[in-house]
């Protein structure tokens, strides 16, 4: 690249700026239109994607990435056909652009309402997962706003391989390139240049570790949605139906051990610890989950000793901290105290205990009867995400369409002026 960084990212947040106004008005039709082409010239790419992402897995193993990230960042055929049935899902969606809600008449006779409009330009800044930049494409394109998007430079040719796609669905759709563009650069500056161009920037997404949540949030000067760790729970309350909790938890955890709802940490009611634990613990350890746990717990069944540094850690991998407590109210302060407000569940047939877990534990999505893995724009019927949001200002939980548009006022009048009799 022989322009600078900062020359290339101000090129980009130029476009991006221009072809927002052109996707901002463009026609449901249209959008629907380039997703759907953007889904066949996926599944005609199959080769070229497996290809790419080899490259990719190759480089990632050379690099000595760790096992969950390798997991993350494989372009399965599997999550091929999830990507392509997500462009079609979004696609299958109402559009959120130019709704208008709670439209009213006022004394003055004016009318008072609020329409959805698009938020402008997403910078989405995220790692390993290739599939993402087919998400965050599709919800951008979808909810009328242009996006640069900034993937991991592990998964780089995964990424270019999939933008290509996505380019031919805008062309197909007579869309400008610029409504998607993905950042060719690897270099770290990017994002610090992406971060701090609220002239063509309106919102940052960051999907990753901590470390980069932490370092987007601390520098950006672009308003930031974002979440930090899936530091999640699964509570078996003393009102559990045991072989129903055992199937939740084991879920919870092995579904994927790398997704940010996966159960990290397990407590039990000391009411039912002797009964669940051990019939659990050797369903996990077949798995080949490694357990930690607390004295309680290891008084009970074989586990490494669990740390208080465990009860704050995303393994992200076959391990798991259980902890047995002695009651709901115990249950929920734990939750509260270490988790990362983004999913809890608890496993119960007692009404008035669910009703207290849901209304007290601070989490953006808190579940009863299920697991945790079911956090997930898909699995809610959202299409797709854009990530999950532990904030709790503008959009929490799973980030759909609505989650990437706003709401302005618009106001209806017939010649009326304020403090004079209509004319």
């Amino acid at each position: 690249m022989t322009e600078s960084v900062l020359d290339y990212m101000t090129r980009l947040g130029r476009a991006a700026r221009e072809a927002s106004r052109i996707i901002g008005r463009a026609s449901t039709a249209q959008k629907n239109r380039a997703l759907q082409a953007a889904a066949n010239a996926l599944d005609a790419a199959r080769v070229e994607l497996t290809t790419a992402n080899e490259l990719d897995l190759a480089a990632g193993r050379a690099n000595g990435l760790e096992p969950a990230l390798l997991e993350r960042l494989a372009l399965t055929p599997e999550r091929i056909d999830g990507m392509i049935v997500g462009l079609r899902q979004v696609a299958a969606l109402p559009d959120p652009v130019g709704a208008i809600r709670d439209m009213s008449f006022r004394p003055s006779g004016i009318q008072i309402g609020k329409m959805r409009v698009p938020l402008g330009v997403i910078g989405i800044i995220y790692e390993s997962r290739p599939n993402v930049t087919i998400d965050a494409a599709s919800l951008c394109l979808k909810s009328g706003n242009a996006t640069i998007l900034r993937g991991g430079s592990e998964a780089i040719n995964s990424n270019r391989a999939i933008a290509a796609c996505i380019q031919r669905g805008l062309a197909e759709a007579d869309l400008p390139a610029a409504v998607v563009q993905v950042v060719e650069t690897t270099e770290r500056a990017a994002v610090g240049a992406l971060i701090t161009m609220p002239e063509y920037v309106d919102v940052i997404v960051p999907r990753g570790g901590r470390g980069l949540i932490e370092r987007v949030s601390r520098d950006a000067r672009v308003p930031v949605i974002k979440h930090l760790d899936g530091i999640c729970h699964v509570y078996v309350s003393a009102h559990a139906d045991l072989p129903k909790a055992q199937r939740i938890a084991f879920n919870a955890k092995t579904y994927r051990y790398g997704i940010c709802g996966a159960m990290e940490t397990l407590l039990v009611d000391q009411t039912v610890a002797k009964d669940f634990l051990p019939s659990m613990a050797a369903q996990f350890r077949e798995k080949g989950v490694e357990l930690r746990g607390c004295e309680r717990t290891r008084a009970i069944i074989d586990a490494a000793v669990a740390t208080e540094d465990d009860w704050n850690t995303e393994y992200l991998a076959p391990i798991l901290s259980i902890r047995v407590v002695d009651g709901l109210d115990q249950a929920i302060e734990h939750i509260n105290k270490y988790g990362s407000h983004h999913t809890d569940s608890i496993v119960s047939e007692h009404q008035g205990d669910t009703r207290r877990f849901v209304a007290e534990v601070d989490s953006s999505s808190v579940m009863i009867n299920t697991p945790t893995c079911f956090a997930d724009g898909f699995e809610y019927g959202l299409g797709a995400e854009i990530g999950i949001s532990t904030d709790k200002l503008h959009a929490r939980g799973p980030v759909g369409l609505e989650g990437l548009t706003c709401e302005k006022y618009i106001v209806v009048g017939d010649g009326q002026l304020r403090g004079q009799a209509s004319v």
